[in-house]
């Protein structure tokens, strides 16, 4: 599972740089590797998105399942 998160949060990482240098820059870091111009899109840079949106979905079903662990088992502060 390690493998998987560590690819999720890969994926989302490149995700939100891109969208960063699209607010920055203009520039669409995904569209220029594979050879495009900013905004157009082929069936390769389609799948990098589609796969950057799945990351990000699993990351927010990691990000709940993380929360109801923790509402189940509350840390005991302040006990020694």
């Amino acid at each position: 599972m390690k493998r998987l998160d560590l690819l999720a949060a890969t994926l989302v990482l490149i995700g939100g740089l891109n969208w960063g240098l699209v607010a920055v820059a203009k520039f669409d870091l995904v569209a220029w590797i594979f050879g495009l111009d900013f905004g157009q899109t082929n069936a390769a840079s389609r799948i990098v998105y589609g796969l950057v949106g799945l990351a990000a979905v699993y990351g927010i079903g990691s990000l709940l399942t993380s929360a109801r662990r923790t509402r189940a088992h509350p840390a005991v502060v302040g006990a020694r």
